[in-house]
């Protein structure tokens, strides 16, 4: 569905939200097959330890471009000094704010943080990024989701919305764009070990690393994928969920929730 990725030298990624868990990891497998990694995040000194764990060894060096992405206007001026550079091949959007919420303990301004952060944040990326990969007519979009955006689950109010708003955008973008030559895909982890799964009060079944989730991505950039779900194991009966009627997929959810 895309064009396959199979060799990452001298390519440039910039990984937003990559200061640690799936976007630390993916930097730092690309790095190790030769791609020049441009890594933003809030954490300045997050970055600035990964840029001098990861000297140029195979192609160029990597970068820091500390970075909030709330702020339009600092995206916008850190896409132009980037391109500036050369072109990015592909830029992945892994910046993400969860926090556990139930509909009888709302809280707005959470609510809110969570659309800034997870979806429009992708916005400001977007449109600072999608006009100079159409001009070149070449480049790859990527978008964590989540597959706890398939469907409504349990303390899943903040969070779950802003993940199916990131599916439905690549979609969405995918019919628009691929047709202009660019690469579109869409990533639907399970549970992985990370600093927001740490909040979690509750079993994850089928955890992974980081690690092992940033090779299943290579694996489906390589594929040329659109949906680059893992671990299957898990995320497939997570679609198959998405399939049952409301009448049916309700009681289950509460069955094995328990809420």
């Amino acid at each position: 569905m895309n064009p396959r990725i199979t060799d990452w030298h001298g390519l440039r990624v910039w990984l937003v939200g990559a200061s640690s868990g799936i976007g630390e990891a993916t930097a730092s497998a690309l790095h190790a097959r030769g791609a020049q990694v441009l890594v933003s995040a809030r954490n300045a000194a997050a970055l600035d330890t990964f840029v001098a764990a990861h000297p140029a060894v195979h192609g160029a060096a990597a970068q820091a471009w500390p970075l909030d992405v709330t702020d339009a206007a600092a995206v916008a001026h850190t896409a132009r000094q980037i391109l500036l550079q050369g072109p990015i091949d592909l830029v992945l959007y892994c910046a993400g704010h969860y926090h556990e919420m139930r509909a009888t303990s709302m809280d707005l301004a959470d609510l809110q943080r969570h659309m800034d952060i997870n979806y429009t944040g992708a916005l400001h990326v977007l449109d600072a990024t999608v006009p100079a990969m159409l001009l070149r007519g070449g480049g790859h979009i990527s978008l964590i989701s989540s597959v706890a955006g398939f469907r409504g689950l349990p303390k899943s109010l903040a969070y779950g919305p802003t993940k199916a708003a990131l599916t439905h955008l690549a979609e969405t973008l995918y019919l628009d764009l691929r047709p202009q030559g660019l690469g579109v895909s869409v990533v639907h982890p399970g549970f992985v070990r990370t600093p927001l799964t740490a909040r979690n009060g509750f079993d994850m079944p089928a955890l992974i690393t980081p690690a092992q989730a940033a090779q299943s991505m290579l694996a489906g950039w390589q594929q040329g994928a659109f949906d680059i779900h893992y671990p299957k194991r898990f995320t497939r009966w997570m679609k198959l969920l998405r399939l049952l009627p409301y009448r049916v997929y309700f009681p289950v959810v509460r069955r094995v929730t328990g809420l």
